[in-house]
């Protein structure tokens, strides 16, 4: 009789336990640049560039409801090197084979400056066709159903040619 008191309790701490868990949810794999360059290399796909501030408050709202997205972080996953990089980061950071630095004058990182082109807004979403490509940067929080067609459009689309717009008009959103 024993025993079977002791399984009871155990089992009952186990599922207690388990209750509290929280589980795990569908997240980004963030890479840095020369992770996403050496994946790059291997598996030629397109790149998004979550530019940030530790001080932003947006940013910090956007990776919680939209970056954690069930279906926003699938996709990422699936069809992006997804890179997070703080706009105010002191390190040196190689990219194209050019070296960035941070640039006390500014007080921001001069690969920021590069791929805003000059436009330092947080939370900044940087969209790169192909590593070589011109940055295509989008400024300012984006909830889930707003970042659904621009993430589709650097992804999916089926020509250079299809603007936004016309890739826009035909896009079934569903999230």
């Amino acid at each position: 009789m024993q025993k079977v008191k002791n399984i009871l309790v155990v089992g009952i701490l186990a599922l207690c336990a388990l209750s509290f868990t929280t589980q795990s949810k569908n997240e980004v794999k963030w890479m840095s640049f020369a992770e996403m360059q050496e994946a790059y290399a291997k598996e030629p796909r397109p790149i998004l560039i979550d530019m940030y501030t530790n001080w932003c408050g947006w940013c910090k709202v956007m990776d919680k409801n939209t970056y954690q997205h069930s279906k926003v972080a699938a996709y990422i996953n699936e069809h992006y090197y997804a890179v997070k990089f703080d706009a105010e980061s002191k390190e040196e950071i190689s990219f194209n084979g050019k070296k960035y630095a941070y640039n006390p004058r500014y007080k921001t990182h001069d690969l920021a400056m590069e791929l805003s082109f000059g436009r330092l807004e947080y939370p900044n979403t940087i969209f790169l066709a192909d590593i070589k490509a011109r940055p295509a940067p989008l400024a300012g929080y984006m909830k889930p159903k707003e970042i659904e067609a621009p993430l589709k459009y650097f992804a999916e689309r089926s020509s250079e040619q299809e603007s936004f717009v016309e890739f826009n008009k035909q896009l079934k959103k569903q999230w």
